[in-house]
């Protein structure tokens, strides 16, 4: 039941909440190089160092005929010398846990190059923060909380180009890190990415994901990147990217180098 059957690179990499798609965009793909007669899996590791934190991503995620996708992400927000002055001490760190579903709706990104309907998905990424009494000082409603996404992927290859959106209803402050909700509750939300394929084995390409703004004590930025991907082969992947996050906590310019290593089938 195991194959590779897609191309490489089409099957995404994995996002900061683990699901298939970009660093920060979540793409209607499947994960894994499984087609719809057999099963893809892959794991991953996904660091990125700001001036003032260092954010890290450990997860799994596995693929069902190119159709159904479950993943699980362990994610850290080290606040690092920078705890001490937002009085949480030093190396204080949030962790989440994220376990997300996806769904192909309808479109095949990769086979459909007759025609203009791209890959339509939908999805849910349930999440819970650690630091129950932290995000409420902070502002926050819920240490926990559900986003639901529609994404549209599109795959022209006589142009190696991918293109990709996507509509997200969340009320996660920092993709949770911060707790969910405050001023406001569930909000639409956009992530886009557009890839161009350099070769079969290598990418580059954009992206940008609006934020929600909930907590009154700092303004919350959209983020925004430029990255490379190369696939070695069907089995491994390296990711790295400039990624410029924005206005973090109130320490601003939070951009860096987002790296993220992927194993897998």
């Amino acid at each position: 039941m195991v194959n590779g059957g897609k191309l490489l690179l089409t099957g995404g990499v994995s996002t900061v909440e683990g699901t298939g798609g970009g660093g920060l965009a979540t793409w209607a793909t499947i994960s894994g190089y499984g087609t719809r007669d057999g099963v893809g899996a892959n794991v991953h590791e996904t660091h990125v160092l700001l001036p003032d934190y260092q954010f890290n991503a450990v997860g799994g995620s596995v693929g069902l005929f190119d159709r159904v996708e479950f993943a699980y992400t362990r994610q850290s927000f080290d606040t690092g010398g920078t705890g001490v002055k937002l009085g949480l001490g030093h190396g204080f760190t949030f962790e989440q846990d994220v376990v997300s579903a996806k769904l192909r709706l309808i479109g095949d990104a990769i086979y459909d190059q007759d025609r203009w309907l791209p890959q339509i998905a939908v999805g849910a990424e349930y999440k819970h923060n650690n630091q129950t009494a932290i995000v409420h000082a902070v502002g926050a409603t819920h240490d926990a909380g559900v986003d639901y996404y529609i994404t549209a992927t599109k795959l022209f290859l006589a142009q190696s180009l991918l293109v990709s959106g996507a509509v997200r209803w969340t009320e996660a402050n920092q993709t949770g890190l911060l707790g969910f909700g405050g001023l406001h509750g569930y909000q639409a939300q956009f992530e886009g990415s557009a890839a161009y394929l350099l070769s079969r084995n290598l990418a580059v390409g954009i992206e940008y994901r609006t934020k929600p703004d909930n907590l009154a004590f700092a303004h919350e930025s959209d983020w925004k990147d430029v990255f490379v991907a190369y696939d070695f082969n069907k089995h491994l992947s390296l990711t790295a990217a400039y990624a410029d996050l924005g206005d973090i906590a109130t320490f601003r310019n939070q951009r860096g180098l987002y790296l993220s290593l992927q194993a897998g089938f």
